[in-house]
């Protein structure tokens, strides 16, 4: 690896999804309804677990952290790849590339671990309800999303200043929509296989590390929900799962996908399109899957809208 860019390159060009000049337009107005939907679900959902006392519980502090990180990863990425479907130059500065890679990489890897912290919540919650505001403390919590979000730092920090000692000398062209590592490795013409190794080591242990934690978590609940003799019961404890399981299913699915096959299997076209799915689609997935999977998020929801009716008619009966 290069001890520095020895190649003087000031910036990048992302290729973006198509050269497609006729898809240009159609692409950006489907990932610009996306992107609004994305910003509408996460913000209403950081907002209503805000205003609502009543979702001011360690389940719903860990859900405002996961809307908080799906908005930040999406707006990382969406925004400059909207801009570069209508501009004629879609070029990105050497330093806003590694800014991109950077803030993605600490994104994507803090909700690798805040979903295994859900899931650790759902396990006391289920397996241990007694005891549950005990173990599940405030401190506990914060420590809890502290954690992902200093470590998810310091790792992408190491990866992006690895990345970017890099020699790029055959081309300054992006095979994708926003700054990655494997993407720029391609471009690379220093010796990348201690990187690869690299990626393939952080990837494999955040992936393994936080998903063993769901999966273990998971066991002690389905084990517990089995012993419970009512129907309803079970019922009640594993709807109080259904949403978690489903955005771990999603997520992590995509993620493995990803990063853990070898490097020889890996196709950047092919690549680009599990990227859509994880950097867009899924952080505006996540908000609705746990807004129409969930009753209190749903009554939350209803009692702020009829109060934002009741003082709409109030206001016009007044003037």
């Amino acid at each position: 690896m290069a001890n520095d860019n020895l190649t003087g390159v000031t910036e990048f060009i992302l290729i973006g999804i198509t050269d497609h000049p006729e898809l240009q337009v159609p692409l950006f107005l489907l990932f610009l309804v996306i992107y609004v939907v994305t910003l509408i679900g996460n913000i209403g959902m950081i907002i209503l677990i805000i205003v609502d006392h009543r979702l001011h519980t360690p389940m719903y502090f860990f859900l405002s952290h996961l809307a908080f990180v799906d908005l930040c990863y999406s707006s990382t990425v969406t925004p400059k790849m909207l801009v570069n479907f209508l501009a004629e130059s879609k070029t990105i500065s050497y330093y806003a590339c590694a800014t991109q890679l950077g803030c993605f990489l600490t994104f994507m890897i803090t909700e690798c671990f805040l979903l295994a912290g859900m899931a650790y919540d759902r396990y006391v919650a289920i397996c241990n309800p007694l005891l549950y505001k005990v173990i599940m403390s405030q401190k506990v919590c914060v420590q809890l999303v502290a954690g992902p979000y200093i470590y998810s730092f310091c790792v992408a920090l190491f990866h992006t200043i690895l990345t970017f000692r890099l020699s790029f000398c055959s081309s300054n062209m992006i095979n994708h929509f926003y700054c990655d590592d494997m993407p720029l490795l391609a471009l690379s013409c220093s010796n990348t296989y201690l990187k690869q190794v690299l990626i393939f080591a952080f990837a494999g242990f955040d992936m393994i590390a936080s998903s063993l934690i769901v999966l273990i978590s998971y066991l002690f609940i389905f084990s517990t929900i089995l012993r419970i003799r009512s129907a309803e019961g079970r019922h009640k404890a594993f709807s109080t799962c259904a949403s978690h399981i489903t955005a771990v299913t999603i997520f992590y699915g995509t993620l493995i996908y990803m990063y853990l096959q070898p490097s020889s299997n890996h196709s950047l076209d092919t690549d680009k399109v599990a990227s859509v799915f994880y950097t867009v689609v899924i952080p505006m997935l996540n908000p609705l899957i746990y807004s129409l999977r969930n009753r209190e998020v749903k009554d939350a929801l209803r009692k702020v809208m009829y109060k934002k009716c009741w003082r709409f008619k109030l206001n016009q009966f007044t003037s």
